[in-house]
C-alpha cells in the first residue's frame, strides 16, 4: 500500500489525510502546539497510524508524498516574532515602506497611529546606486558603502537583510552585487532580493513584499529544517511540499526562498479543495465558508473558478505575491465571548487557541468560547466529542457562561444563544464583504461547509444571507488537507513590461511569454514527467493609457503563435473590463504592465466523480438530544453520518454527527444525503 499524506496546521487543531491510488481517505486530528508545530504534526501522524493499525515507521515507509500546510509565517506576521531586519534600499527612498502609497488602512480615522514599521529606520540603509526606469546604470554601486552597511547591520544584531533597489525589476545587477557582498561578509544573514522575490513595477509593492519575505524567512526556515529532521528520524524517506498561497506546492527549498508566498499557506489548501468539491457537485458558483477552531475564511468560487489577487494585506503588511483572494476573520470555534472596552457584547477575534482552548476541553481554559456556547445549547454531546477521544466539561462550561451572562442580566443558555447568533452575524458580514461589496447577489451562490465548526453555523448563516443551499462534504472537518492532495507542483514567472499594445508585433509579445516559461519551468525544474501532465497558465496586469490602475486578465486558451495574438489579448482585456466595470473602451490606446506565466506539473488531477442521489431511503435516528432551537429546548432526532445512506432525507430540527464535526438543522431545513455520505441541505426560511 502507498500513501500521500495531507497535513493542515490550524490554531486549534492539526488536521492529517491519508490517501491511497483509490482515492480512499483516512484522517486523525492532533491539538495543535503553537510553540513548535512540528510537534503536533508528529503527533497528527501518529494517530493516523493507530487508525490504519500500523507503526509511525510503517506509516512514513509508505508514504510517497507529504504536502504541508503551514502557519510559521502568517503567526510571525501577527506576533511581530520575525527576525531583527536590516534594509539596504537606494538612497533617499528608504521610508518608501512607510509612507504605505500615502494612505492609512483607516483613512477617515484621525487617532489611527501609525503602524511600527518591520525595519527600524535606523537599519534602513541608504546606497549610493541608482538604475534608470529602462534598467540602465545611472549611477554605479558603491560598494564600499554597501561593506559598512553590513558591519553597522552586524553590530546591531540584525539576522536578515531585504535588499530593494529602484528599478531593479528591470536590471537586478546591483542587487544582485550587494546579495554576493553580504553572503561574503555576513554569511549566516538572511538574504532576500526584490528582484527575486517580486520582479516587477511599483515600488511599495516590491519593497514590502521582500522585507516581508526577509522578517519571516529565517523563522520559516527552521521550522522546515527542524521539520524535515523530525521526520526522517522518524522513517519518512520522500519529499516534504509546502502549499503556498497561490494554491500551488513547491519544494521545502523553494518555499525558504520565498515564506511571503506562504502566508496563506493552510486556507489555500481548502481552496483547492472547495474547487475539486464544486466539480463534484458540478457546480459553479459556490460560497466557500471556511469555520475552523481560531478563524473563519471566506471566498468566492465564481464560473468555476476562483479569484486570484496581488492586493494582500496581512497583519497590515502588503504581500503582492499572488494568492487566492481569501477573506479572514476572527471567528471560529474558540472565538472569546465577553464584554469589550467600550461595554458592549462581543465574541472573537481573540481566540482561546489549542492551549488552554474553550473551557469545556478542560485544559484550563476559564472564558467562554463559540464551541462552549453550542455545548450549552445541546448541539455537542459531551461523551462522543471527537469520537469519544474528548470528554467535554459541561459543568464547568455552564458555571463560565453564567458569570458572562450574569453581566449582561441573562441566564446561562440566553448567554450561549447570544454567543451563537452574534458568530453567525458576523460570518454572515463577511460573506456580504465577499459578495454584495463585488456585486454578486450571495443568493445566486450554494454555501460549501466546511472546517471542524462550520456544520452548527452554516445554515444560521444561509439563513442570515438568503442562501438556499448548504454542502457539507464528508471531508468537511479536514478539507484543507485533503484539498492539499489535489494540488500540484507550480511556478509562477513574472516580469513587468510597460508598453502599449499598438506598439508590439505578434512575436514580440509570444517572445515575452516563452522567456518566461522557460524561466518558471527551469525554476520548477521539471518538465513534463513520463505519467504526469504540464500546464501553462498566462495572464497579464493592463490597463487603458489613463488608468492608473491595472486589472488582472486570463489569456487561457489563446495560442501565441496565432497571427492576430496582439489583437486577441486586446479584445481579452475589453472583455474582462467591460465585465469588471460595465464598459469598455475599443478606440482606447491599451497598455501592458506585467505578464505572468505560471507552470505546474503533476500526476492526474484528484478524480472526481459526481455525486447523486440513489432512491430515496428513511432513515432512522441513533436516539434524541434536547437542543435550545427556535427560542426553546426541543428533543430532536440525532444521525451517525456513517451509517446514513444516500438518497435518506432528513428533516429539521436535527443533528448528524460524525466523527470530527457535527451539523445542525433547523425547523424547516431538508437534508438529502447523496453519495459518499455528503449532506445537501435546503435551507428553509423559518419567517
Amino acid at each position: 500500500m502507498t500513501l500521500r499524506i495531507g497535513i493542515d496546521v490550524g490554531g486549534t487543531f492539526t488536521d492529517v489525510v491519508a490517501m491511497q491510488p483509490g482515492g480512499s481517505i483516512t484522517m486523525a486530528k492532533a491539538l495543535s502546539t503553537p510553540r513548535d508545530q512540528s510537534l503536533g504534526v508528529l503527533d497528527g501522524l501518529r494517530k493516523l497510524a493507530t487508525r490504519l493499525d500500523m507503526g509511525l515507521d510503517q506509516l512514513l515507509a509508505q508514504c510517497t508524498q507529504i504536502v504541508h500546510g503551514t502557519t510559521v509565517a502568517t503567526n510571525a506576521l501577527l506576533e511581530r516574532k520575525g527576525a531583527t531586519l536590516g534594509l539596504l534600499t537606494t538612497c533617499g527612498h528608504r521610508d518608501i515602506i512607510e509612507m504605505h502609497e500615502g494612505l492609512k488602512p483607516d483613512r477617515y480615522n484621525l487617532r489611527m497611529p501609525p503602524a511600527d514599521p518591520l525595519v527600524s529606520r535606523d537599519l534602513r540603509i541608504g546606497i549610493t546606486e541608482r538604475l534608470a526606469h529602462d534598467g540602465s546604470v545611472a549611477t554605479p554601486l558603491d560598494e564600499s558603502e554597501v561593506i559598512a552597511a553590513i558591519e553597522r547591520m552586524k553590530a546591531a544584531g540584525v539576522e536578515a537583510v531585504a535588499v530593494c533597489y529602484l528599478h531593479s525589476y528591470r536590471n537586478p545587477v546591483h542587487e544582485q552585487r550587494t546579495a554576493s557582498l553580504v553572503r561574503e561578509h555576513f554569511p549566516q544573514a538572511y538574504v532576500s532580493l526584490s528582484s527575486e522575490v517580486l520582479p516587477q513595477i511599483k515600488e511599495y509593492e516590491r519593497f514590502t513584499t521582500t522585507v516581508v519575505n526577509s522578517y519571516v524567512g529565517p523563522v520559516l526556515k527552521t521550522y522546515l529544517e527542524q521539520l524535515e529532521h523530525r521526520l526522517s528520524e522518524a522513517g519518512y524517506r520522500g519529499e516534504v511540499f509546502i502549499i503556498l498561497s497561490h494554491g500551488g506546492i513547491a519544494r521545502v527549498a523553494e518555499a525558504a526562498s520565498l515564506p511571503s508566498a506562504t502566508v496563506l499557506s493552510g486556507p489555500a489548501g481548502g481552496i483547492v479543495g472547495a474547487l475539486a468539491c464544486a466539480r463534484q457537485l458540478g457546480l459553479d458558483n459556490v460560497l466557500p465558508f471556511d469555520m475552523g477552531g481560531t478563524s473563519t475564511e471566506i471566498s468566492l468560487i465564481s464560473g468555476g473558478s476562483m479569484a486570484l489577487t496581488t492586493e494582500r494585506d496581512v497583519a497590515g503588511e502588503r504581500v503582492a505575491l499572488r494568492s487566492f483572494d481569501i477573506l479572514s476573520i476572527g471567528a471560529g470555534g474558540g472565538s472569546l465571548a465577553g464584554i469589550d472596552a467600550s461595554g458592549r457584547f462581543s465574541v472573537g477575534p481573540h481566540s482561546a487557541g489549542a492551549f488552554p482552548g474553550p473551557v469545556c476541553y478542560g485544559l484550563g481554559g476559564t472564558h467562554p468560547t463559540v464551541t462552549d456556547a453550542n455545548l450549552i445549547l445541546g448541539y455537542l454531546n459531551a461523551a462522543t466529542f471527537r469520537d469519544g477521544q474528548s470528554r467535554l466539561d459541561l459543568h464547568s462550561t455552564t458555571a463560565a457562561m453564567e458569570a458572562l451572562g450574569a453581566r449582561l442580566g441573562f441566564d446561562s443558555v440566553a448567554a450561549a444563544e447570544g454567543v451563537f447568533r452574534l458568530i453567525n452575524v458576523k460570518m454572515a458580514d463577511g460573506i456580504r464583504l465577499m459578495t454584495l461589496r463585488r456585486g454578486v447577489d450571495p443568493r445566486n451562490f450554494a454555501l460549501l461547509s466546511f472546517g471542524g465548526a462550520a456544520g452548527l453555523h452554516a445554515t444560521a448563516v444561509a439563513r442570515e444571507l438568503g442562501v438556499a443551499r448548504v454542502v457539507v462534504p464528508n471531508t468537511a472537518s479536514v478539507l484543507s488537507a485533503w484539498g492539499m492532495l489535489a494540488s500540484n507542483l507550480r511556478h509562477e514567472a513574472t516580469r513587468s513590461q510597460l508598453c502599449e499594445t499598438g506598439e508590439l508585433s505578434d512575436d514580440e509579445l509570444a517572445g515575452m511569454f516563452t522567456n518566461l516559461e522557460h524561466e518558471a519551468r527551469a525554476a520548477c525544474g521539471f518538465t513534463a514527467p513520463e505519467g504526469s501532465q504540464l500546464w501553462v497558465e498566462r495572464s497579464a496586469e493592463m490597463r487603458y493609457g489613463d488608468q492608473i490602475f491595472e486589472i488582472d486578465v486570463n489569456l487561457d486558451g489563446l495560442d501565441t503563435s496565432m497571427s492576430g495574438f496582439v489583437e486577441a489579448v486586446e479584445a481579452r482585456f475589453h472583455t474582462r473590463h467591460e465585465a469588471l466595470f460595465t464598459y469598455s473602451n475599443p478606440g482606447e490606446t491599451v497598455e501592458i504592465v506585467t505578464i505572468r506565466v505560471a507552470v505546474s506539473s503533476g500526476s492526474e488531477r484528484m478524480v472526481v466523480s459526481k455525486l447523486t442521489p440513489s432512491d430515496t431511503c428513511s432513515a432512522e435516528p441513533t436516539g434524541l438530544r434536547r437542543i435550545w432551537i427556535a427560542g426553546e429546548w426541543r428533543e430532536a432526532p440525532v444521525y451517525d453520518l456513517v451509517e446514513l445512506l444516500p438518497g435518506q432525507r432528513l428533516n429539521g430540527p436535527a443533528v448528524i454527527d460524525s466523527e470530527n464535526t457535527t451539523v445542525l438543522l433547523h425547523p424547516l431545513d431538508s437534508a438529502l444525503v447523496l453519495d459518499g455520505a455528503w449532506v445537501d441541505i435546503s435551507v428553509g426560511r423559518c419567517d
